[in-house]
């Protein structure tokens, strides 16, 4: 399924480059403030754990979560709600997410905003500068090395921060040779989707505290939340059981204070 993703990604953008060509887009950029206060990270940086809310319509493994998808109520009740930041999926074929979704929620809400997207070209960091972004998402499983070490700094020199998503030990190790300042690890198994937050708690010694660390997918419950403060995660992405709850300011205090 990963490899799936990723294709039809390359394929998304090289149809956007058809329509619009790289230098084009870095040229409507050029008209942009950069943002050398990195929005994102300084809210991820407080005293207690930071929730990332995501906005998801679908995901691969679940299919459809919300039929009723009002994206622009959803993100202002989370940041009504107190959390730090979004996260918002632009992947159109498997998460049923868009590019005007990312662009509109950053033009609504004041907290900064994640474009969740698979990055495998850097047309695609300047497409979420131009979106209105604060952050993009760097996944270590595939790149390479020094795509991973061009993107980031590419990222950074838009005054955008990068989620370098890892998996394992060896990931986590790549993540911080290429300098990567903020560290997401993926308790899901995007081979097979099996979820278990015990890969964050493990993983987290593996990174300093200088580092921000990030624990994504399969958080439920307010203990989970709290074990993961418990063992120093600094911030967590919760999607699913945000998007499937009825009343999702309720959820996200609940998840907050426990």
């Amino acid at each position: 399924m990963l490899d799936e993703i990723v294709e039809r990604t390359r394929q998304r953008v090289e149809i956007a480059k058809s329509i619009i060509p790289l230098d084009d887009l870095k040229s409507q950029v050029s008209l942009m403030k950069i943002n050398d206060e990195f929005p994102f990270k300084q809210a991820l940086s407080g005293d207690d754990i930071a929730i990332i809310a995501e906005v998801k319509r679908a995901s691969p493994s679940k299919g459809l979560i919300a039929e009723d998808f009002d994206y622009l109520n959803i993100a202002r009740e989370y940041e009504e709600a107190g959390a730090s930041a979004i996260s918002v999926l632009t992947e159109p074929y498997f998460f049923k997410g868009g590019d005007d979704y990312l662009k509109e929620i950053a033009e609504t809400v004041s907290i900064p905003v994640l474009r969740k997207d698979f990055v495998v070209d850097e047309y695609m960091i300047w497409e979420a500068k131009l979106l209105g972004a604060s952050a993009v998402l760097l996944i270590v499983s595939i790149l390479d090395i020094v795509q991973l070490k061009k993107f980031l700094d590419l990222a950074h020199d838009l005054g955008l921060s990068a989620i370098v998503e890892a998996h394992d030990s060896e990931e986590i190790m790549r993540a911080l040779t290429v300098g990567a300042e903020i560290i997401g690890v993926n308790n899901r198994n995007l081979n097979d989707f099996t979820v278990d937050i015990e890969n964050s708690i493990n993983l987290r010694r593996c990174v300093s505290g200088d580092v921000i660390f990030i624990s994504e997918s399969g958080i439920k419950t307010a203990e989970d939340v709290t074990r993961l403060k418990e063992n120093d995660v600094d911030a967590v992405l919760i999607g699913e059981t945000l998007m499937k709850s009825d009343d999702k300011k309720a959820m996200i205090l609940e998840l907050k204070n426990g």
